[in-house]
Order: C-alpha cells, then sequence, then structure tokens
C-alpha cells in the first residue's frame, strides 16, 4: 500500500523526534535529535495563548533548519484534548503522528527513579518516537469522525434512557408490582400515558372506566376489545397493589420525573439518528456511503449498526487481515504466558472499541434468533457453527466466537467489495477451489 509505502521511506531518514504530552489548557513539548540528546529545555504551550502556540512552531521549525532534519510531532490521544493541537500543528505543515497512550506508558523507563511528570513524559514520548518499528494512530477524515461522535452520542443518551427505564421499574416494583405484567414494555405509548395520567394504582381505580379505556384505545389503537382486556388488566393489578405494594407520597412525583425524562432522551435520540442519516445521505459517491450500505445486507445488521461499525474502524483499507480488524475492536485474546506457565484462562483483551464490540455482540445475538414463525434460524449457518462450539464450550464463550465469525464475514463483504451472501462452508470451499485452482481451503 502507498501509506506502508511512505512509512517505510520516513523510518529509513534520520528525523527530530517532537513529544508533546497534551494536557487539558496546556502541552509539554520536547525535541530530541536522533541520537537521543534534547535540543533545549521542554517547553510549555498555553492553548489560549496565540504567542505560546507559535512560539513553538517557531521552535520546531528553528531545530529543523539547525541539524537539517525533518521534523516528526508525536502526541499522545487524550480523547479530545489532543485534537485541537494535531490539527494546528498539522495546518502549519507539520508531519504528526498520534500515539496510543498504552504504548507509552508501557515503554522502558529512561529514568532508573519513580519520576512521573508532563516535562517527563513529553521526553518520553519524543523518546518512543524514535521507534522506527512504532505503529501510529491514523486520524480518519472529518466525514468519519463526524460519524463517530453522532454514534457515540446516540449510545450515550441510550444509556442514560435505559438508567431512566431501569429507576422507573423499580419505582413501579415497590408501589404498583403487577402493573409491569399489564404491558410487554412498562415504555410503550399507552403504558407511558396512563402512568403520567394515574401514577399510582389508587389513582388508577378512582379515574373514570370510560376514561381510560378511551386513553388505551386512542393511543394503541388495537380497537375497543383490546382496550377493555388491558382496563380490566389495569384493575385487577390495582387491587393486587393494595394488597402487596407500598404507595408514598413521593412516587407520583418520581414516576412522572421519570417519564418526562424518558421523552427528553428520546427527542434527543430522534434528533441524532435524524441527524446521522443527512450526514450518511451527504457522502453517497464516498467510498464509506458503500461500505454503510454493503453491511446492511448481513442479517442483524441495521442502518445503526452499519454507520457504528464503519465509523469506530475509521479507514478499512488499513486493515490487511481479519485478525487485525478484531483485534483493533478489541476482541484478539489476552495471551498470559511466562516461561513453563500457559495461561487457560484467556479473555478479550477489550483494548479497542466497546462500542463496535457491543454492535457484533447484538448482531451476533440476531444471527443466533430462531424464528418462531418458520420454526428455523434466522441464519442456519452461523447457528449451526454457535451449536457446534456449545458442546465443548460455555455458552458465553461460544458468543464470543460467533462474534469472531462475524467480523470475519464483515471483513470479506468490505474486502471483496460483495453483499452477504448466506452459503454453507462446503459450498464456499468448493467456490473458492472454482476460483482459484490448485490452492487449498480449509473451511473455518
Amino acid at each position: 500500500m502507498h501509506y506502508q509505502k511512505v512509512l517505510k521511506m520516513l523510518e529509513s531518514i534520520p528525523y527530530l523526534s517532537v513529544g508533546l504530552d497534551v494536557g487539558a489548557d496546556f502541552t509539554w513539548m520536547s525535541i530530541l535529535l536522533p541520537n537521543g540528546t534534547l535540543v533545549g529545555k521542554p517547553f510549555k504551550i498555553v492553548h489560549c495563548d496565540p504567542a505560546s502556540r507559535e512560539l513553538a512552531v517557531s521552535k520546531i521549525k528553528e531545530a529543523q533548519e539547525a541539524y537539517s532534519l525533518k521534523s516528526r510531532c508525536f502526541l499522545e490521544s487524550t480523547g479530545i484534548y489532543h485534537i485541537p493541537l494535531l490539527c494546528f500543528l498539522r495546518d502549519k505543515g507539520l508531519d504528526c503522528s498520534v500515539i496510543n497512550p498504552i504504548i507509552t506508558k508501557n515503554s522502558t523507563n529512561m529514568n532508573v527513579r519513580k519520576l512521573h511528570n508532563d516535562k517527563f513524559d513529553s521526553k518520553k514520548a519524543a523518546k518512543v518516537g524514535q521507534d522506527a518499528s512504532l505503529k501510529t494512530s491514523i486520524v480518519p477524515a472529518d466525514a468519519v469522525i463526524d460519524l463517530r461522535n453522532l454514534v457515540r452520542d446516540y449510545y450515550y443518551f441510550k444509556d442514560l434512557q435505559s438508567a431512566v427505564v431501569l429507576k422507573l421499574n423499580a419505582e413501579l416494583k415497590v408501589s404498583f408490582p403487577a402493573y409491569l405484567d399489564v404491558f410487554s414494555k412498562v415504555t410503550a405509548q399507552t403504558s407511558l400515558k396512563l402512568l403520567e395520567a394515574y401514577p399510582l394504582a389508587a389513582d388508577m381505580l378512582a379515574a373514570p372506566r370510560d376514561e381510560l379505556v378511551e386513553t388505551i384505545r386512542n393511543t394503541a389503537r388495537f380497537g375497543e376489545k383490546y382496550a377493555l382486556s388491558k382496563y380490566d388488566a389495569i384493575c385487577a393489578a390495582a387491587k393486587d397493589a393494595a394488597v402487596f405494594g407500598r404507595a408514598l407520597p413521593s412516587n407520583a412525583l418520581r414516576i412522572r420525573l421519570y417519564i418526562k425524562t424518558y421523552r427528553e432522551y428520546q427527542a434527543h435520540l430522534d434528533s441524532i439518528l435524524e441527524e446521522l442519516h443527512k450526514a450518511v445521505d451527504n457522502l453517497q459517491g464516498d467510498p464509506v456511503y458503500d461500505r454503510i450500505c454493503l453491511l446492511q445486507s448481513l442479517r442483524g445488521v441495521g442502518f445503526l449498526s452499519a454507520v457504528v461499525l464503519i465509523a469506530e474502524m475509521g479507514s478499512f483499507d488499513l486493515f490487511s487481515s481479519p485478525k487485525k480488524l478484531y483485534a483493533y475492536f478489541g476482541m484478539d485474546p489476552g495471551v498470559n504466558d511466562s516461561g513453563k506457565f500457559h495461561g487457560d484462562r484467556v479473555h478479550m483483551s477489550k483494548r479497542g472499541s466497546s462500542l463496535a464490540r457491543r454492535i457484533l455482540h447484538m448482531i451476533a445475538i440476531n444471527n443466533l434468533k430462531v424464528d418462531k414463525a418458520a420454526k428455523a434460524p434466522v441464519n442456519p449457518v452461523i447457528y449451526d457453527y454457535y451449536i457446534r462450539k456449545c458442546a465443548n464450550k460455555k455458552k458465553i464463550v461460544a458468543v464470543g466466537a460467533v462474534m469472531h465469525k462475524i467480523c470475519n464475514i464483515i471483513f470479506a463483504m468490505l474486502r471483496d467489495n460483495k453483499p452477504f451472501e448466506l452459503i454453507t462452508p462446503k459450498e464456499h470451499c468448493e467456490r473458492y477451489a472454482a476460483e482459484h485452482p490448485g490452492s487449498v481451503n480449509i473451511a473455518a
């Protein structure tokens, strides 16, 4: 790949390594020569001071001219604080790379003393930057970063909404226990509307029959018969709450507050989803748009799941094998071997995107579902693979294996630019043998 050729070329050329330890309000910068000698003293860049920022750039360029060397700046990823500085330095024409904080943390200490401060960390980042084998993070295009920010915000509010639902359920378990069995979900629109108007069991019993039935019929729109059956179930639950339940004066206020908060979060989610659709539509003609559409051909993958996976990948072109992709997602095994000891309790490293793992787990579960109407698995190939894994592994481990399988499928789809097609491993072998005469292919 062109990117890898450029990297090899850069590795062969000595350069000034500029280490930057980024903080919220200021950054310490150290410039290191190829022989490990520090150029001057560490310099403090104050983010809100334009003169300080410009002086930092001047110091780097002066060092370049003085030693006739190019420079490479290395910033430790901080989540958000490094982004403005990274963009600023790049706009000034400097070569900048982002390094994973795990790398700098685990790198060899340059001092025997127990020393940790921002100045020392900037020197450490510069020292790490001199390693020719250093793997740096690639900053994706702005459009992909925009998608990533939106999906992360979506699931942030989704988790907050889920926490509110748990609080609402807990409140009802005490004051109105049997109500939770009336509706399939307490957050169904009919349920929320009733609880807003009549939060306590006593309120439900005191409400006029026609008023309750009309509310249910207008909201659920399943007809008179459905409304009457739900009314009877609510009355039975309310009478039971008088025997098995404890309603306090504050229960009504808290239930209404939880419902109000739930609706507010739902409004946030709807607006983010709408913005996501607009952002993806604006990418038409871009490979990112095509890949999002392509992933939706896989069973269990909807619009949101496809956007999350593509956004969290950043750039698929950087992954040369499926192993690199699921290692990036933190699904690689955390090996624990030392000498004669071989750890047999191997877990996922979980050092990658937790959101991507969450989506892959959801996709795996969706592919393991059984269609009740057809009485057959939604994805018979994945289901058969899961059953075979369950023969000698725990179910949770088997689901992890399915996640790996899904990741392999996603990699193949994006690599070959082909939609998902449900075929058995035997059919896959036959096709591969036909397309690659003389090769050997073993089905996973």
